[in-house]
């Protein structure tokens, strides 16, 4: 069956929340508290999908980790800008799988007109901080003792990525649902051969 990188679905869900329950459960990493429900997760990603791509690569058959876009903040002079997040669950660390999706990610982003992609890392993490600076993101702002999880108050640093250039009068970015969707099969085909 061997590597594949593809579009999630609302059906995926149970698959993805095995991979993301131990990261609320068990780690900071996420600010999340409370394992969402499948359904609940199911419609997250249903209207993740409206606006943004949400991958998923697929080791044999086997779910090994998913990257995904979502809004940065509501209004609409900051509609230009998105927060990306990966999970990869433990048994496929260090295969080159979380670049592939972003990097996917990221190329998707770029053709629907995004100019920043802000990634958002609950400190200390130092593997999501090499992986962000790998891909050329570039810390600009901690936020000191921001939340509380586990016992201990912690500390979020942000990391920005551009990914178009800045001109006048930019035009709305398009949702993912809209998008004229014959490229990307070239392009999700072309980073499962990065990975391990």
């Amino acid at each position: 069956m061997g590597i594949n990188i593809r579009m999630a679905k609302p059906e995926d869900a149970a698959a993805l929340l095995a991979i993301y329950a131990p990261y609320i459960e068990n780690t900071s990493f996420t600010f999340e508290t409370e394992t969402p429900s499948v359904e609940n997760f199911a419609q997250r990603i249903s209207q993740y999908l409206q606006q943004w791509a949400w991958l998923i690569c697929e080791c044999d058959g086997v779910v090994a980790g998913y990257a995904y876009a979502t809004r940065h903040r509501e209004r609409k002079a900051y509609q230009w800008c998105t927060e990306s997040s990966v999970y990869i669950h433990d048994d496929f660390h260090r295969r080159g799988i979380a670049a592939a999706l972003y990097k996917a990610l990221f190329e998707i982003l770029t053709i629907q007109g995004f100019h920043n992609v802000y990634a958002v890392i609950n400190l200390p993490n130092d593997p999501s901080v090499a992986l962000h600076e790998s891909l050329g993101f570039q810390w600009f702002a901690t936020y000191e003792k921001v939340g509380y999880k586990l016992g201990r108050w912690k500390n979020v640093g942000w990391w920005r990525l551009v990914i178009n250039e800045f001109i006048q009068e930019p035009p709305d970015p398009v949702a993912f649902s809209a998008m004229d969707k014959s490229f990307l099969q070239a392009l999700l085909d072309k980073y499962k051969s990065q990975i391990r």
